[in-house]
């Protein structure tokens, strides 16, 4: 069978649900910048070439899915910061950035479809999916949203904090982060609950 497929949306279309969303993160292991949650809601008519998991395309891909995604189907994003990712924890905040970006459409969906993770107060019916990103045409729509989304935000922080390479590493605990991390200290957008910052007793630069 090839993946990915819609065969989980006919299934939900079949038993009568009209409007099936797809949603999936970006960003939920990183060390700084919001994780920001994408949702998609495609129909059987929807015929876009190219579709899969955002992690297994180029970035100029992206960008053209994602520029075709947003003109032609409902979508929304939720974006958490990251001192309320501090605040809640990452699994939490994930859950949040799922059902804001669930409430950013247009029309509530009867039934969504996520990448692993169970949201506990969504308005509909829902199904996790493990590695949905890579199984499910819906839930691989919406890891381009949230991925776009994110790298172009991460691409924002950078102008702001050009020092840790967010152009190139998205926020990631890649070497040069760690280096960075270890010359200047953390900036106001790192996540400093999680355990590489907690390390680093060393004031905000700003």
């Amino acid at each position: 069978m090839r993946y990915p497929n819609l065969t989980q949306e006919r299934e939900l279309w079949s038993l009568g649900y009209k409007t099936v969303a797809g949603l999936d993160e970006a960003g939920r292991g990183a060390w700084a910048g919001p994780v920001v949650a994408g949702v998609a809601v495609l129909s059987a008519e929807t015929k876009i070439s190219g579709l899969k998991d955002s992690k297994l395309l180029t970035p100029e891909k992206r960008e053209e899915l994602y520029s075709e995604l947003t003109a032609r189907v409902d979508w929304g994003v939720g974006v958490i910061e990251p001192k309320q990712i501090d605040e809640l924890n990452i699994l939490r905040a994930t859950r949040l950035a799922m059902k804001t970006a669930i409430d950013s459409l247009p029309k509530s969906p009867e039934f969504a479809l996520l990448d692993a993770v169970r949201i506990g107060d969504l308005s509909c019916r829902q199904r996790a999916v493990t590695k949905g990103d890579r199984k499910v045409m819906t839930i691989a729509a919406a890891s381009i949203i949230a991925k776009v989304t994110r790298d172009r935000i991460m691409n924002e922080l950078h102008t702001k904090y050009p020092r840790y390479g967010f152009d190139i590493n998205k926020g990631y605990g890649t070497k040069l982060h760690q280096d960075m991390l270890a010359k200047h200290g953390p900036s106001p957008v790192h996540r400093m609950s999680y355990r590489p910052l907690q390390d680093k007793a060393i004031p905000l630069f700003s």
